[in-house]
């Protein structure tokens, strides 16, 4: 199976150096699409597979076509593509707001997935909601499917709209996380702790914390009860929160990343 990755940024690569490092396919098989005559240079020192400049000379070539571009350049990129496309190729997507009608209306194809990862994708320990088109066989599935394992985790959402609220909780789920991680790092430096003190007290909490949950059949109010003992330190904090309505300020975050996403689906 040939894969063309249209986008030499951040996600791209992720892609192509996580398929290569699963052994799910090699070099040869792999193809990169970068505009940029100085970061196509850049990707060929990096022996990740055949760098081209020209829609013309690689997308025939290819079974899977992924776009890793900006939302913003689909339009121009879709004008681009459209005289070298396949009806039965298969396209993966995973540009923010661009819907699967869009993709299959502009470019005239069937078989279209649109995922929706995170940025810890980078180290294998991504999170990526997907859904697709109703050409999509089971097996073209399965097989993109493999591809994003290789970042991490993944669910299948039935309904495109999922991929809204994927990108509101996982997608930008990332910076809630070192949001708060900051806060509690900015509380530590005020209680007389060094910068780099305060960052391990922090991010080995985290990543205990995270790794307890994950190891047990807990929910996390169990285990809050577990550390909340009657008039305790951390039955102090977690008053102060919920008369401060944090919870509830985060759940209003959340769906105001949703609103926006959807706003950024119509823009499209």
């Amino acid at each position: 199976m040939k894969i063309l990755i249209i986008g030499g940024g951040n996600m791209g690569m992720t892609y192509a150096q996580s398929f290569l490092r699963s052994h799910i396919t090699n070099k040869e098989d792999m193809m990169i699409l970068e505009k940029s005559a100085e970061k196509a240079k850049e990707l060929a020192k990096k022996d990740i597979g055949t760098i081209y400049s020209r829609a013309d000379d690689c997308l025939e070539q290819a079974d899977l076509i992924i776009f890793a571009v900006k939302p913003q350049d689909s339009q121009a990129l879709f004008q681009g593509l459209k005289a070298f496309i396949d009806p039965q190729q298969v396209f993966l997507s995973i540009m923010a707001g661009v819907k699967i009608a869009t993709i299959c209306e502009t470019l005239g194809v069937r078989k279209v997935i649109r995922a929706m990862p995170n940025l810890p994708a980078q180290i294998g320990m991504g999170m990526t909601a997907f859904t697709s088109s109703d050409d999509v066989t089971r097996i073209e599935l399965v097989m993109v499917q493999n591809l994003l394992n290789t970042t991490g985790k993944t669910i299948y959402v039935e309904k495109e709209e999922a991929i809204d609220a994927a990108t509101a909780i996982s997608g930008s789920g990332p910076a809630y996380v070192w949001f708060f991680m900051k806060s509690l790092m900015d509380a530590a430096r005020e209680m007389g702790f060094n910068y780099s003190e305060s960052e391990l007290l922090v991010s080995q909490t985290f990543r205990g914390a995270i790794e307890l949950f994950n190891k047990t059949d807990f929910t996390c109010e169990e285990w809050i009860d577990k550390v909340c003992s009657k008039g305790g330190t951390t039955e102090a904090a977690l008053a102060t929160y919920n008369r401060n309505l944090v919870r509830d300020d985060i759940i209003a975050g959340a769906n105001a990343a949703l609103t926006r996403a959807v706003e950024l689906g119509k823009g499209q």
